[in-house]
């Protein structure tokens, strides 16, 4: 829980009162490897924040092949916004890649935070303000680059990943075959 509120306490001002209210409204969550924190075709009900572990966001396109879109670690929210705030069915799967310890928030204690805390709506949205600028670097880092680029980015901005996610899942982030990566893997050391 600490690592939540230090978080927090980033992006604006809180009390002892509120932290204390904040922290009894969390709950801690324990995923296994390759466990669901969210399903495609369900509403998204929690609000996290991984503590320990990386996640993985991931949808089906049209050839139901299955695509990651981005990983989460350590100390960044994990939430379909869009299916949380207006409770629709998500679109995403968001799978523990490692072991995660994540404290989260239900919808209501949620709710009921951003009903009782001054100044909590103003933290919240500059916390999903960043959470939104992560996710856009990331897509768009690996967009405008070929393979090998997107890989070396890849290892510059999150040097902690790569070791620690599937080659396969990898690959998919990086718009590549798994072989590819290999490849480009092999060349570069």
């Amino acid at each position: 829980m600490k690592e939540f509120i230090d978080y927090v306490l980033q992006f604006g001002n809180l009390n002892q009162q509120q932290i204390d209210l904040i922290s009894k409204k969390a709950t801690k969550l324990e995923l296994s490897k390759d466990d669901y924190f969210l399903e495609a075709g369900k509403v998204s009900r929690q609000f996290g924040f991984i503590v320990e572990g990386i996640a993985r966001v991931s949808y089906y396109n049209n050839k139901s092949e299955e695509i990651t879109k981005y990983f989460i670690d350590e100390n960044n929210i994990v939430v379909d916004l869009e299916s949380f705030d207006n409770e629709i069915p998500s679109i995403a799967y968001v799978q523990a890649m490692t072991n995660c310890k994540i404290v989260v928030f239900s919808k209501k204690d949620w709710q009921e935070l951003l009903n009782t805390i001054v100044g909590w709506d103003a933290i919240v949205r500059k916390i999903i303000s960043k959470a939104l600028l992560q996710k856009v670097e990331r897509i768009s880092s690996i967009v405008a680059q070929d393979a090998t680029t997107s890989y070396l980015t890849f290892l510059e901005k999150y040097p902690n990943l790569a070791n620690r996610i599937p080659l396969s899942y990898l690959a998919s982030y990086l718009g590549i075959t798994q072989s590819s990566l290999s490849r480009i893997r092999k060349n570069i050391r």
